[in-house]
């Protein structure tokens, strides 16, 4: 049975994910008040990866949900994908992380894993960046949707350390169950991935991930569609905070 992942136009998507994201940052209660974060909190990093034909800077509203003092020394990067020949879109040049076959994507659609290992790289060299800056790799979160989603999934999972974890939302996985063999050895170990799956990966994603050895916390919000609500948000918010480790 075929996973369908993605349902609507590539622009529709992006359109989508740009009003929902006003919607739910002009919905958000304001905090009267802010409360001094602990001490010991120490810095952590999250890489936020937009979908197919969006830009970073568009989803930096996102960080305003993380309200809580944990996130006081949290460094948000939200970078935006080059523009590159898409298939699905005829050839035509989007912003996009890898290339993609066909839409919708279904768990038997092509992968192009060339252009994706290209593109965790890149995530690679950015995660590279923060920690030489001095974030421990166990404060390194990395979260996306869609297809920034799917990068997310592969570039946890093929990183040499192991980080805090990876949140996908709507996403799919990129690549044929062949890529785990290069999976590096500490990340075969049970628990030392973990990810925070939303609605997107369906059924196909946590088999995945558990045949993997990769632990997974499966989140579904029935009539949502391709877009990102304040609940899921706020439900990452929680699932960081629980996974932050103190300078001590």
């Amino acid at each position: 049975m075929k996973v369908v992942l993605i349902t609507k136009p590539i622009a529709l998507l992006t359109i989508t994910l740009t009003l929902t994201l006003l919607f739910i940052l002009l919905s958000q209660p304001r905090s009267s008040s802010s409360r001094t974060p602990p001490d010991s909190m120490a810095r952590s990093f999250v890489l936020w990866l937009h979908g197919l034909g969006d830009s970073g800077p568009a989803n930096e509203p996102i960080k305003t949900f993380f309200t809580s003092p944990e996130f006081r020394n949290t460094i948000w990067s939200f970078p935006s994908a080059p523009s590159n020949p898409v298939t699905c879109n005829y050839g035509a040049a989007m912003p996009s992380w890898f290339d993609i076959h066909e839409i919708p994507v279904t768990a038997d659609s092509p992968k192009d894993e060339s252009s994706l290992l290209k593109a965790v790289q890149n995530v690679h060299k950015m995660i590279d960046k923060e920690i030489a800056a001095g974030t421990s790799p166990n404060n390194v979160f990395l979260c996306g949707f869609s297809q920034g989603g799917a990068l997310t999934l592969a570039s946890v999972l093929l990183y040499p350390k192991t980080l805090g974890g990876g949140a996908v939302f709507s996403g799919w996985v990129p690549f044929n169950s062949s890529l785990i063999e290069q999976i590096p050895p500490e990340a075969k170990r049970v628990l030392l991935k973990t990810f925070l799956m939303f609605l997107g990966l369906g059924q196909a994603g946590p088999p995945f991930l558990e045949k993997a050895g990769v632990s997974c916390e499966f989140k579904a919000y029935p009539g949502l569609g391709h877009s990102i609500s304040g609940e899921e948000l706020k439900h990452l918010e929680s699932w960081i905070k629980s996974r932050l480790q103190s300078s001590s």
